[in-house]
């Protein structure tokens, strides 16, 4: 009997029988790590998914870890290269120096590595289920009185959510070389993505130049006066990523987004249903009034059905429910990432949100906690979260109707927590309301300035941690309510004299 099934056999008989065995199988990781030894290629299999603390026995989790270590910094892993880091230990009568070589001779191939790898990792996914489970159960007994099952249910999804991302969010200090390659590999995402952006692109070619695309773990604000556009802006770039979504199956099994977004959507303010005819409008360019109305001829008909079999392929879903707290957003959306992934939300919009204070209770803290926790919340899940945000009534008091910063409703909390603030704003609008009488030398002046303006609108960048602020110029389609790129005049095409 060699040393490698001695060990084994000692590792199970060490465990006490009185007691169920959490799930292991100490063959499978011995013959993984014997594999990585024989053929370091066998660690890039289930690197991308496996760690160290994914092994059930501690000397597996020590082996693992070294040998990571040395193949990342691009030297031979193998039981003489480990020894030195390794020490001396008794493992089942054999030295550390004998069973990395008996891990090796006995390794069979390199082609099992992957499936000896999910194992592990599965394996180690149920250890920690059975860990949530246990604490469950216990502060379910042991709660006091004052404390709500709420709170409990929550950090109850929070725990699940956070397993089922692979322990990304498990916080701690770092080393900074692990922040490096990071960055580094959302380089190398930017250079092989469509654009060649950072983020998410937005389907609006200048605002994704200026702003690099949606970052991940980003809290952005778009705000604006009503009837500015906010919601069509916002359906417009929804549309635009789940259009572009393509995904690419990883070797956990696990579908990683490659390009485009799987869209997660909260309407609290319009119907999914109002909310799709707008969007199926808007693609079509129909007029949602004539869809509502059934005012359509039948080559349109066919158009809107095109396009909604087009939309019903995407990944772009709604949540429609109004009055929901902060608190009900954040388990909503854990739980559409975990269920069937989320790269992006949007929140339809911000002032219909509640916390958790009483009616009553100071509104500007209410709102604190709702914009700190969308922050917290897009860096857990780490995607950009797009907030729509009602303007004050000051603007409209003000010559230049362009919005700022100050503006913002309950604007403190808000400003500080974003790290890009956006505002749409259409000077159509206010000069089409202030009309003079047909046929006076005032209305042809208001008609010339109606002219230059008219389909036009305006994004301005108020705020943006990463990034320059100022202006982008838009083409707004008043009749389908659609945002598209402003045709600069250097790129129209020649006119015939």
């Amino acid at each position: 009997m060699s040393n490698v099934t001695v060990l084994a056999a000692k590792l199970d008989a060490s465990h006490d029988v009185s007691y169920r065995v959490a799930p292991n199988n100490t063959e499978a990781e011995q013959a993984l790590l014997g594999a990585i030894l024989v053929n370091n290629d066998a660690f890039y299999r289930v690197s991308d998914f496996l760690l160290p603390e994914h092994f059930f026995e501690p000397v597996h989790i020590r082996i693992y870890e070294t040998t990571a270590s040395l193949i990342r910094a691009g030297k031979i892993a193998n039981p003489i290269t480990l020894k030195t880091f390794l020490g001396d230990a008794d493992l089942g009568g054999a030295t550390v120096t004998q069973y990395l070589a008996r891990l090796a001779a006995e390794a069979t191939t390199v082609i099992n590595a992957q499936d000896y790898g999910q194992t592990i990792y599965d394996l180690a996914i149920r250890r920690s289920l059975i860990t949530v489970g246990e604490e469950l159960v216990n502060v379910a007994y042991d709660s006091p009185v004052d404390s709500p099952p709420r709170e409990q249910i929550e950090e109850a999804e929070r725990k699940l959510f956070a397993l089922a991302e692979k322990g990304r969010y498990e916080g701690g200090f770092q080393a900074f070389s692990t922040a490096m390659s990071t960055a580094i590999d959302m380089a190398a995402r930017a250079y092989e993505r469509d654009g060649g952006l950072s983020g998410l692109a937005t389907g609006l070619r200048d605002l994704d130049q200026r702003m690099g695309g949606f970052q991940n773990s980003d809290l952005i604000i778009i705000a604006g006066r009503p009837a500015m556009g906010k919601t069509s802006l916002a359906t417009n770039i929804a549309f635009n990523m789940a259009k572009g979504y393509k995904g690419e199956k990883q070797p956990d099994g696990i579908i990683k987004t490659v390009n485009g977004a799987i869209v997660g959507f909260f309407s609290l303010e319009m119907s999914a249903e109002q909310l799709a005819t707008r969007i199926i409008a808007e693609q079509a360019g129909i007029s949602s009034y004539k869809i509502r109305q059934g005012k359509i001829t039948e080559s349109e008909f066919y158009r809107l059905s095109d396009v909604a079999a087009d939309i019903e392929k995407m990944p772009l879903y709604i949540d429609q429910t109004g009055g929901i707290s902060i608190a009900q957003l954040v388990a909503r959306a854990r739980r559409l990432k975990r269920q069937r992934g989320l790269d992006v939300l949007f929140i339809d919009y911000l002032q219909l949100l509640s916390g958790s204070a009483k009616k009553g209770d100071n509104r500007v803290q209410e709102v604190t906690e709702i914009t700190t926790g969308l922050k917290a919340l897009a860096k857990e899940l780490n995607v950009p979260v797009i907030a729509l945000s009602q303007l004050s009534r000051g603007v409209e008091s003000r010559d230049d109707k362009r919005p700022q910063l100050q503006d913002l409703r309950e604007s403190g909390s808000i400003e500080q927590d974003a790290d890009v603030v956006m505002f749409v704003f259409r000077e159509e609008y206010y000069v089409k309301n202030r009309e003079p009488k047909l046929g006076t030398e005032e209305h042809f002046k208001w008609q010339a300035e109606m002219d230059m303006i008219h389909g036009k609108a305006e994004l301005i960048i108020g705020k943006q941690r990463h990034g320059p602020t100022g202006t982008v110029q838009l083409q707004f389609d008043a009749e389908v309510t659609r945002f598209s790129d402003l045709a600069a005049t250097d790129h129209l095409p020649e006119r015939l004299e």
